[in-house]
Formats: C-alpha cells, sequence, structure tokens
C-alpha cells in the first residue's frame, strides 16, 4: 500500500500546533534551539528508545509520563543533551513543568527530548525565557520551525507526511526528525516525534510503532555509535473522526502501512544527511533464509566504514561487501552471493555464486558518482529480504566530530 505525501510535517494533521525558536540554550543566535508540538486534545501515545545503556534524562522521563498511554505536547531543545548530568532528570522534569504551566495542562502529559552535547548540566533559564515566544508562536505552519529547532550538525530539515484512509475518515500521518551523527542501527537511531489525527488505542499505537521501527529506523547507519538520547515518538488524537480502531484487524495494517512510509521517508533523509555525507547508500538484500538474516547482513554492509570509504571514492570495491556479509553472523552460503552496484547513472554486476566477474571499471566509476547508490545482494538461502540505508564515509565526518563541542 502506497498513500499520497502531503505537505506540513508534524503539524499536517488535524489538532496540532508547534513552533521553534531560539531561547538561548546554543550560542549562535540563528540557530533555534527550543520546540514544541501541541495536540489541541487528549491523544494516545507511544514510544521506543535507545538501545544504549546510558540513557538521556529526557528519555526516563518521557517513559514515567506515558505510563498513562495519553500525552498532548513535546518539548524539545537542542545544544544540549541533557545526559549524565547530576541534575538531568531534575532538569527534564523541569522542562515538562514550564511547558505545561504555559499550555495549562497537567505536566505529565508533556514528553520530552534532548540533543546535543552529553555532560553539561542543562538550565532551565532560557528555557523559561524562551517560552511565552514559543507558545505564542504555535500554529499550523510551524511544524517546519520545530524542525529545525531540534537540527545539531543536521544541514536540512526532515519532514514527511501522508493521508490514508482509516475508520471511516481521512486520516493524515505526519512526522519530523533530526540526526546526522552517532547514529547506528540499533533503535532509536536518533529523534523523532511523529503525529496522527486518527483515532488509535494506545497500546495498538505501541505495536504498530514497534513493528515499523524494526524494518526503518532500526536499519538505518551513519557511523554505527548508538547515541544516548534516541526516542521516536507517536501521538494520535483522533481529530479526523473516526472509529477508533481496538484491534489488529484490516485497518491496522492500512496504519501500520502509513507509518512505515512516513517512516521509511525520514529514514532516506536521515541517511543522506549524515555527517559529511555525500551519497545516500541503500543496501538490499534478498535470497535470505530469514528475515533476521536478511536484516543482520544488510545492517553489517551499510555500517562497514570500508565499503563506505569505497562509496565515497566510487570504487567499486565488491570484496568489501562480501566480507561485512561474512563477518555478519548471517547464516549465508558465500558460494552463492551475487554483488550489482545501481544508481540513475545504471546497472553494474559485480560478483556472481561468491567469486568476481569480469566488469567495466568505468562503467562502475560512473554508476557509483551518483549522489544515491544501491547495492543489490543476492543469497541463495531462500526468499527473506531486507532493506538498510547509510551514507558514505567521508573526509568531513572526521573534521566535524573532530571539535564538536568547540
Amino acid at each position: 500500500m502506497s498513500y499520497p505525501f502531503v505537505e506540513g510535517g508534524v503539524t499536517a494533521a488535524k489538532g496540532y500546533t508547534a513552533s521553534g525558536v531560539h531561547c538561548g540554550i546554543r550560542k549562535n543566535r540563528s540557530k533555534r534551539d527550543l520546540a514544541l508540538i501541541v495536540s489541541d486534545r487528549p491523544a494516545s501515545a507511544a514510544a521506543v528508545y535507545t538501545q544504549n545503556k546510558v540513557k538521556g534524562a529526557p528519555l526516563t522521563v518521557t517513559q514515567r509520563h506515558l505510563r498513562s498511554g495519553s500525552a498532548r505536547a513535546v518539548i524539545c531543545n537542542s545544544g544540549i543533551a541533557n545526559t549524565c548530568a547530576f541534575d538531568g532528570v531534575e532538569k527534564a522534569e523541569g522542562m515538562a513543568a514550564l511547558a505545561a504551566k504555559a499550555l495549562g495542562i497537567s505536566a505529565d502529559d508533556v514528553l520530552v527530548g534532548s540533543t546535543g552535547v552529553i555532560g553539561p548540566s542543562l538550565s532551565l533559564e532560557p528555557i523559561e525565557a524562551g517560552l511565552p515566544e514559543l507558545v505564542a508562536g504555535l500554529s499550523t505552519e510551524g511544524g517546519s520551525l520545530a524542525a529545525e529547532a531540534i537540527m545539531t550538525t543536521d544541514t536540512v530539515k526532515k519532514e514527511a507526511a501522508v493521508t490514508f484512509p482509516l475508520g471511516g475518515a481521512i486520516c493524515t500521518l505526519g512526522g519530523m526528525a533530526k540526526g546526522s551523527g552517532m547514529i547506528a542501527p540499533n533503535m532509536a537511531t536518533m529523534l523523532c516525534f511523529l503525529t496522527t489525527d486518527a483515532a488509535v488505542e494506545a497500546e495498538l499505537l505501541k505495536a504498530a510503532l514497534g513493528e515499523v521501527v524494526k524494518d526503518t529506523f532500526n536499519m538505518m547507519s551513519v557511523d554505527g555509535d548508538t547515541s544516548t538520547n534516541d526516542m521516536v515518538t507517536l501521538m494520535a488524537n483522533g481529530a479526523a473522526g473516526g472509529v477508533l480502531l481496538t484491534e489488529k484487524n484490516e485497518e491496522y495494517a492500512v496504519l501500520v502501512a502509513a507509518l512505515r512510509q512516513v517512516c521509511t521517508d525520514l529514514c532516506r533523509k536521515l541517511a543522506a544527511d549524515g555527517e559529511g555525507a555525500t551519497k545516500l547508500l541503500e543496501c538490499r538484500v534478498t535470497g535470505a533464509g530469514t528475515e533476521q538474516d536478511a536484516r543482520t547482513a544488510a545492517k553489517a554492509v551499510i555500517n562497514s566504514a570500508l565499503f563506505k570509504s569505497a562509496m565515497f571514492g566510487a570504487d567499486a570495491n565488491w570484496g568489501r561487501v562480501l566480507c561485512a556479509v561474512g563477518y555478519s553472523g548471517a547464516q549465508v552460503d558465500v558460494t552463492g552471493v551475487s554483488v550489482t552496484f545501481r544508481s540513475s547513472a545504471g546497472a553494474v554486476t559485480v560478483c556472481e555464486k561468491g567469486a568476481g566477474i569480469p566488469f567495466s571499471e568505468e562503467e562502475a566509476k560512473k554508476v557509483l558518482t551518483e549522489k544515491e547508490i544501491v547495492v543489490e545482494v543476492g543469497l541463495s538461502d531462500g526468499e527473506a529480504e531486507a532493506v538498510a540505508w547509510g551514507c558514505d564515509l567521508t573526509y568531513d565526518y572526521v573534521k566535524i566530530n573532530g571539535d564538536y563541542r568547540t
């Protein structure tokens, strides 16, 4: 199933407004650093969090606030991650309380996110000072400003939204995401805030999010580092007027398909904007014995520093693909592996039955010079398949991370 994309991102769905301002957390006054998303009514809510044992305080607070399965707002800052700070939870709860007071809602209905440098204590003073402007700026057109406010080393905003039929109504699901570095295929891989005006029971919302994350955000890598603050949240406020979804039926499949489409689009945008990246890489594995083997192999290829470097240099070094598949842990008959590089400039097969075949280096160079590269890995072990996304590894990645704090 495929649904039409629409403009608006996180505020495309009915009943949501958003805003983004510079409040002073970041020194650069041209950088927005505080975002707010608000539902005009109580919404079912769910989230997925990083698997890193070191977790940011905002995740702890958001988990607490989601025990009820509902939420009204999300507040998120950039610049300071509020992770490993002695007063982290206190400050995250403080952010929720300040936002709640400004909105006239309960603090338990506010979800909290932070992104930036790990370690420093987060001052609430600039947040408190910036909230009047932030709340005053809430609008249905404010999603783009909110998407800008959560950016760190990102070079572009990431937004997406689709419309779909559910419960007798035409619903919309949209979202925004940030992430450029410290991204590994081990959920969650960045910050992502999703909203829909569909009416969905909280437990089903949680199930749908977990199901989609497995094949989208869990299949993306920029550098192999799983962040401490990764989180995806999803709110469903029912403003479209449809019948409440309460069971896994055909309508649930529609919701999952719409959610998957938005998350896949955001994944591709996140991978393409990896720190220092010049190319979006997609690894498609087919013919695996199990879905887990397909995912494992695809993630190993997309996460290989050697493969990523070869793609930066437009070098058809297919041995690095086989190498990654071989050490991935997937159950694979290496004598049955084929590799093809594909882009808008054409396709070139470089390996069949686990061995190299003659190919034109000139043609391969042409294929690998494009901005979007697909590496197709064909296995001979079954019928399972998977897709993973990443980017090339460039000199600028080292430069960006060599002076990230300064």
